[in-house]
């Protein structure tokens, strides 16, 4: 599995420590930035990694900013992309398997590494249960003229 990450100055230390993380995986880790800890705006890098999701070139992307309000607020501007900012395990898990969410957004600062990596880790196993959810989903993407 291909997946894009980025984060913005404030979420660079938790996107380094995940790429090792999902380096250690196997998965195919594509960073766009940002590089360092200096201040930088996260459309800038949140953008071009979703985008890519949407596009087809990576399979889900994982952005991480501060809070991870920003990101996900970004994310979902993006056709194609259903970006999900979650909370614990619980909701890692949920936003797969009920709404098939291919954009995970967290925020880097807000809870302990060990959490943040459990968290990523159940979203990436978790498969989409599809029935149901999937005619639901699709309410919500014809919104947007998706379905």
């Amino acid at each position: 599995m291909k997946i894009a990450i980025a984060s913005d100055h404030g979420g660079f230390d938790f996107k380094e420590t995940l790429k090792q993380h999902l380096n250690d995986q196997n998965f195919e880790v594509i960073d766009f930035g940002c590089n360092n800890k200096e201040s930088c705006d996260y459309p800038d890098f949140g953008r071009p990694a979703a985008e890519s999701v949407a596009n087809g070139t990576n399979d889900r992307a994982i952005l991480i900013c501060t809070n991870g309000i920003g990101m996900c607020m970004l994310a979902n501007k993006i056709h194609g992309i259903r970006g999900a900012l979650v909370y614990n395990v619980r909701t890692a898990e949920m936003t797969r398997r009920h709404h098939n969410s291919n954009v995970l957004c967290l925020g880097g600062q807000e809870f302990p590494i060990e959490e943040l990596l459990q968290m990523a880790d159940v979203w990436l196993e978790t498969e989409f249960d599809g029935g149901r959810h999937e005619r639901r989903i699709n309410k919500v993407l014809a919104l947007d003229g998706e379905e």
